[in-house]
């Protein structure tokens, strides 16, 4: 990666805290279409690459969706994703006393049985749902946990964010070296959060069925999950349209077989299931499927085919 120009990092820095500040003293009726109004001026409108990329990966994944239903969406994947950033903006002012009016807790007894087993608990999250007010949100409601992170690219935005992060007690893990603190984190019982939907290099992932297309998806998770025994529990923060808040749901264990072709595989099935019930939460903008398999040509045009990242 080039290096960025500090100037450039400042700028962007002072917008994104405008935006986050503005945001959270700004009552969340008018928050919400706010930050949807924001989503589609910083990023939707400037960025058309963003929504290319979310048609080529719906209709690579979900063929039996005409155009006007992919537009559709595309469209709700920006309005869940302005919803992420007004939760990140009220971090602040989310607490014990009123956690409850942002999200509920559901499958809690998953949790419950996993610490009782001694090994730590790895949850298997994803770009789905609210993802940062998933681990947030825990901490108030169980406890603090560590977060799997990988740094932003500007600095200053990175900490700003960090330092919200850690708001309700969270530890931060930086993905540069991981496996270590959480090995560490799982052996002292402790839950960990990691984000399995993302792209993989050839050098650090593993090809499995995910829609029906071939993608490349890390296999370390696996691999950490069958050397400390850990229990794995899927769980994302799922918007409710019906109670205006979001549902932290935890699934069932997912089972480790210590293959970890096989047990990649098995998460990300699980995460496909859970994805396929909520389309319009996940974060269909960017390329999954980006890394091919030696020979293969690239699925997006203008993408070497075997370069990891998102």
């Amino acid at each position: 990666m080039r290096d960025r120009s500090p100037v450039r990092n400042r700028a962007e820095y002072c917008l994104a805290l405008a935006v986050v500040k503005i945001l959270e003293w700004t009552p969340a009726p008018i928050a919400y279409p706010a930050a949807k109004a924001a989503v589609r001026a910083l990023l939707d409108w400037p960025l058309p690459k963003l929504r290319r990329t979310a048609e080529r990966n719906l209709s690579m994944a979900l063929p039996e969706l005409n155009a006007a239903d992919r537009r559709r969406l595309i469209a709700s994947v920006f309005a869940s994703l302005a919803r992420t950033i007004v939760a990140f903006a009220k971090f602040p002012r989310i607490g014990p006393h009123n956690v409850d009016r942002w999200i509920r807790c559901e499958g809690a007894e998953h949790f419950k049985d996993a610490l009782a087993r001694g090994r730590g608990v790895l949850f298997a999250t994803a770009h789905l749902g609210n993802w940062e007010l998933s681990a947030f949100a825990h901490a108030i409601l169980t406890g603090p946990m560590n977060v799997v992170v990988r740094p932003l690219d500007n600095p200053l935005i990175d900490a700003m964010v960090e330092r919200r992060r850690g708001l309700s007690g969270n530890r931060i893990i930086a993905k540069q070296d991981f496996a270590r603190a959480i090995l560490k984190a799982l052996a002292a019982n402790q839950a960990v959060g990691i984000l399995i939907d993302q792209n993989a290099s050839l050098d650090s992932g593993v090809f499995v069925d995910f829609f029906g297309v071939p993608a490349c998806a890390a296999s370390g998770f696996a691999k950490i999950a069958a050397r400390s025994g850990a229990t794995v529990i899927p769980g994302f923060a799922l918007w409710s349209a019906e109670e205006r808040r979001y549902v932290l749901r935890f699934y069932p264990p997912v089972p480790i077989t210590g293959d970890a072709a096989q047990d990649t595989q098995t998460l990300q099935s699980r995460l496909e299931q859970v994805i396929r019930s909520y389309p319009e939460q996940w974060l269909w903008l960017h390329r999954r499927w980006k890394t091919r398999p030696p020979g293969e040509p690239s699925l997006y045009a203008g993408s070497p085919g075997n370069a990891g990242g998102v």
